[in-house]
């Protein structure tokens, strides 16, 4: 790590670097052709005034698809600069929420590792980093910064916030932590995943299952096209996990 010496003379340039980020993410998720796709396909997850919980939501393109479906909004990011950017984008709807949090298996302080250059695979898990390094397709990833941020549980959410009917998780290998602080499980949820740590995919397919969520789907990538033509169980929908190639790299995958 380095000393707060460094840190401050490096600040200006960090601070670019980090506008730099929230731009290239603006871009990506706010910029294309997906959103009647995404629109559909929440749909099936949320009616009007429904809650959704948005965990890791990053500078929230899900918030905008749950909100133009009339649904209403806790949306939870521990990253500073993104919170920022979610208040100027939807602060002043009074049916979205902010809390500026990371949420995982206690109530607490935790140790954000940040990828100034891309935030959205920015981490509360070191075993996501391990994994990040040296496997292909993830050579560009540095993570080059670190902060304290508070730390949350779902249960502790539902308590102040209500009960979601639908709950979206993307925290890049942290997803079976945010399950395991949950003990009152939405109506359905999804959890992302990623090719370089299948095995936290499965410690979150066992989560879902003690949670008693018995029926599985998946979406690739930012396809927003179910994987199955029908839901299936949780051992079929690990071993289509294990079988997936290395190249498909992400998605997530949806219980009821």
């Amino acid at each position: 790590m380095r000393s707060v010496a460094t840190d401050r003379g490096n600040a200006p340039r960090d601070g670019l670097r980090a506008l730099l980020g929230v731009a290239r993410s603006l871009r990506i998720y706010y910029l294309h052709r997906r959103r009647s796709r995404m629109d559909a396909f929440y749909r099936a997850f949320l009616d009007p005034d429904d809650l959704a919980f948005d965990i890791g939501c990053h500078v929230g393109d899900r918030i905008g698809a749950f909100r133009r479906i009339g649904a209403r909004v806790l949306a939870v990011e521990p990253q500073p600069m993104m919170v920022r950017t979610l208040r100027w984008l939807y602060g002043r709807d009074p049916a979205v929420r902010i809390e500026a949090s990371a949420v995982g298996r206690a109530s607490g302080r935790a140790q954000l590792q940040v990828n100034r250059a891309n935030p959205t695979v920015s981490t509360l898990s070191t075993g996501f980093i391990s994994a990040a390094r040296g496997a292909s397709g993830w050579e560009s990833q540095h993570w080059d910064g670190a902060i304290e941020v508070a730390c949350t549980r779902l249960d502790d959410l539902i308590e102040r916030h209500g009960m979601p009917r639908f709950v979206k998780i993307d925290v890049e290998g942290y997803e079976a932590e945010v399950l395991g602080g949950l003990t009152r499980p939405a109506d359905a949820l999804s959890f992302e995943f990623t090719t370089i740590q299948r095995d936290v995919g499965h410690r979150a397919l066992a989560e879902c299952s003690r949670l008693g969520y018995a029926r599985f789907n998946a979406a690739l990538g930012e396809s927003y096209v179910f994987a199955h033509d029908a839901w299936v169980d949780a051992a079929a929908i690990g071993r289509w996990l294990d079988a997936l190639p290395h190249t498909a790299n992400s998605g997530d995958i949806y219980a009821r």
